[in-house]
């Protein structure tokens, strides 16, 4: 449990709430995979807007749970939002999405989602 995230700052929003916590974590798992697939698409297609608007939505989460890549993230961010035609932003993606992933999977069996 809370290997791959934490819930410190939730628990701290949540004011110890387990039920909901447990909300935030279904929240979690409903937006964050999918604006990372939007990321990944947008990235793949050099769609500097798209990309900017997915890890801009992601950030707030990605950082209250804790996931480790917030400014990595920032860096896939930027990519887009400064449309960085000149850099090979996939390797930064690649570790956003990987911590993704793995945190979606951990709070998937943590909370029984």
């Amino acid at each position: 449990m809370e290997q791959h995230y934490k819930l410190f700052r939730v628990r701290e929003l949540a004011d110890n709430d387990e039920e909901f916590i447990a909300t935030l974590a279904a929240a979690f798992l409903e937006e964050v995979p999918e604006d990372a697939e939007r990321l990944q698409k947008a990235v793949a297609e050099k769609d500097y807007y798209n990309a900017y608007q997915a890890a801009h939505k992601m950030k707030p989460t990605v950082d209250l749970f804790e996931l480790g890549v917030l400014d990595i993230l920032i860096e896939v961010q930027d990519w887009g939002k400064f449309q960085k035609t000149d850099l090979d932003i996939k390797p930064q993606l690649d570790i956003v999405i990987a911590a993704v992933e793995r945190a979606v999977d951990e709070i998937r069996s943590d909370f029984n989602l």
